[in-house]
């Protein structure tokens, strides 16, 4: 059994190559760094202690305990070290992080002061990590969504200034779903600069009833990435901001496979019909990355939504992680070469460099 932050050496599949015999380019859009500075900042906080009480009742005892002593310890050289991660990507047969903060560090209690000293650490750690390797590092940016208003202004710097391609938020915001008209200059500012916006959830609101085996992550994460694109669908933001460029890691979770639901309720009832248009419509509108290790569900993704709207994401370094692309991009039946390129690494350069 692979020890947590593991990345074999030498992995199964070779690198898939063109028609011209060389590599496809390769693009991963979900790989975390973590910042100790963030975590010396909020030591001591009355709010970070409510933040692990909540942990271990939604989480489980055994669950908290295996993250702080196995795996974070396990993974830390790999968040933290950048000749460890190009030489993880290079074993990976990854071109291209694109880099953003561990989940852990979103701190959304944080009230304005603090929220922005915390931003700006991780923003300007990150800027520092990218420029290490810029020919292989991209980021996106930590923001403060809890208050929009700034949210918004530190996304524009993270754009505009440190040059990275978006930003990462949760799928709830502290009692704020992501349809919350109070996050409206959040979503304005993201669409008027063309920003990425990659929504990687942390923890899940069922609590805990998910608090044994893990459920916390493995039915948890899917469960949010549903609930907070129906937001996005239902909740009208996907109407008011036509622009946006949304990521969903983890494949979007349960959404895109059980939207002939959706669609149903919006076509008999009322109370349900919220957006412009067929919810199934709006997936074409969203892309994912391919975290759902298996080739048949990541088939079934891209049935569902389009191979146009699918990405490589292998959630680096952490043991939730999936680090045999090739071999997964392989495995799916009926793609031509244009089509694995495409989702190796055309796709989400296409999506970071149009306007």
């Amino acid at each position: 059994m692979a020890k947590p932050g593991d990345v074999p050496a030498s992995l199964p599949s070779p690198r898939i190559v063109g028609g011209d015999g060389k590599p496809l380019l390769t693009i991963d859009v979900h790989a975390h760094a973590m910042f100790p500075q963030v975590e010396k900042l909020t030591a001591g906080r009355p709010e970070r202690a409510g933040e692990e009480a909540l942990r271990v009742r939604t989480m489980g005892q055994e669950t908290v305990d295996y993250n702080r002593d196995v795996m974070v310890p396990g993974c830390f050289p790999r968040l933290t070290q950048v000749d460890r991660r190009l030489a993880d990507m290079d074993a990976m047969g990854v071109d291209v992080q694109v880099v953003s903060p561990s989940p852990n560090q979103y701190h959304y209690w944080a009230p304005q002061d603090l929220a922005a000293d915390l931003v700006r650490i991780q923003n300007e750690a990150l800027a520092d990590l990218c420029a290490a390797a810029p020919d292989r590092l991209m980021a996106l940016g930590a923001v403060s969504p809890q208050h929009p208003e700034l949210a918004a202004a530190q996304l524009r710097h993270a754009v505009k200034e440190l040059g990275f391609k978006g930003v990462e938020i949760s799928s709830v915001i502290g009692t704020m779903d992501l349809s919350d008209r109070r996050l409206d200059p959040f979503w304005q500012a993201a669409e008027d600069t063309g920003a990425l916006v990659f929504i990687h959830p942390m923890g899940c609101s069922l609590d805990e009833r998910l608090a044994p085996a893990y459920l916390s992550n493995h039915v948890g994460q899917p469960v949010e990435h549903a609930v907070a694109l129906s937001h996005l669908i239902f909740g009208g933001v996907l109407d008011r901001h036509q622009g946006l460029k949304v990521v969903a890691a983890h494949g979007g979770g349960y959404l895109p496979a059980h939207m002939g639901r959706a669609d149903h309720a919006w076509a008999q009832r009322a109370d349900a019909c919220t957006c412009q248009h067929r919810p199934s419509s709006y997936l074409k509108r969203l892309h994912f990355d391919s975290l759902v290790f298996e080739a048949q569900d990541l088939a079934l993704l891209i049935e569902r939504v389009g191979i146009a709207n699918v990405v490589i994401g292998t959630d680096y370094p952490f043991d939730m992680g999936h680090y045999d692309i090739h071999g997964l991009v392989a495995a799916l039946p009926g793609l031509d070469d244009a089509d694995r390129a495409a989702l190796l690494g055309g796709n989400l350069l296409r999506l970071m460099t149009s306007s």
